[in-house]
């Protein structure tokens, strides 16, 4: 590997899982004497929180991580803010639709979760029952000035590889992935068009994220095949769960790392809870992040979920 990435999205304070993800793929990198590339994800506007664009590059300065590239320090690839990127979304869009790989959408969510007799929670794939559903509701949501959103419409077969955390995968693509969203209703670009752009352009040889996103990777790597662009390698760490059981989430501000910091609490903590986690050290210990360059390896790292308890939390504070 020669260049690696993390690209956070600044809807708030990264937490504790943010963190050991950054860590991990900060390591990595370093690890390897690669480049490391910092690149912020702030395309969803409405969600973006304006003081986390540049807060999270201060937290995890704090925490002792560094880039080559970024919106920091600039480097051959910029701009390093999606916000700044969409001319090469644009064309992106425009090739596929050139292709004929692409299709107006004119459902709404509500649309769909009503299709799917599903109010709460997630839609299943986006498939052949929903795209002739589309076809019938076209005449009348045109009709009522409503603006469609872009699919990028996935055919049969399979997404496969080998991930380098998480082992061998495979989705189905219509089963389980389904007809992409490429731009919103809204005129936003979707997240998976933007990313997968900016990876290759970028020249970005190793993605390493949290597992929940595995069968994001399959869609963007069916987006990729659409595009004719490489895909990287992906390695994809386990997730870091709270004392309850339960995932980190910054929408419920669990654990972020300017708390933390705010608190008194030594980035060296941090980043010791964090290895020990990872099975980088057996125990936390104070570190820095420099000095976990050279500390084992890919197979030292876990294949199951991480979490914090009580004596850690308690280890965090100076107990």
């Amino acid at each position: 590997m020669r260049r690696g990435r993390y690209a956070p999205s600044p809807t708030g304070g990264l937490h504790l899982g943010n963190a050991r993800t950054a860590l991990v793929a900060w390591w990595r990198a370093r690890a390897a004497r690669a480049s490391f590339v910092l690149r912020v994800e702030d395309l969803d506007r409405p969600r973006t929180v304006p003081a986390a664009v540049h807060g999270n590059l201060a937290e995890l300065r704090w925490l002792g991580l560094d880039w080559d590239e970024g919106p920091d320090v600039s480097g051959p690839y910029g701009p390093y803010l999606q916000s700044e990127r969409t001319a090469a979304y644009e064309a992106a869009l425009g090739r596929l639709t050139a292709d004929g790989a692409t299709f107006a959408c004119w459902l709404s969510r509500k649309d769909l979760r009503e299709l799917a007799s599903a109010p709460h929670g997630p839609t299943p794939p986006y498939g052949r029952r929903e795209r002739a559903r589309n076809a019938r509701a076209e005449t009348a949501k045109r009709a009522a000035g409503r603006t469609p959103a872009v699919r990028l419409r996935v055919g049969p077969g399979t997404v496969a590889w080998t991930d380098r955390l998480a082992g061998p995968q495979a989705f189905d693509l219509e089963a389980e992935v389904g007809d992409l969203v490429l731009r919103r209703a809204d005129g936003l670009f979707a997240y998976a068009l933007a990313v997968v752009v900016d990876d290759a352009v970028m020249g970005i040889e190793e993605v390493v994220r949290g597992d929940d996103l595995l069968q994001a990777t399959a869609a963007q790597i069916a987006l990729q095949r659409a595009l004719g662009l490489p895909t990287p390698a992906y390695a994809h760490v386990p997730l870091l769960l709270g004392p309850d059981g339960m995932r980190l989430s910054k929408r419920r501000g669990d654990r972020t790392l300017h708390a933390l910091r705010d608190a008194g609490v030594r980035p060296e903590r941090v980043v010791g809870l964090l290895a020990a986690t990872l099975g980088l050290l057996p125990e936390p210990s104070e570190t820095s992040a420099a000095e976990l360059i050279d500390v084992g390896g890919a197979a030292d790292l876990p294949r199951a979920p991480g979490r914090l308890t009580e004596a850690h939390e308690t280890w965090l504070h100076g107990g």
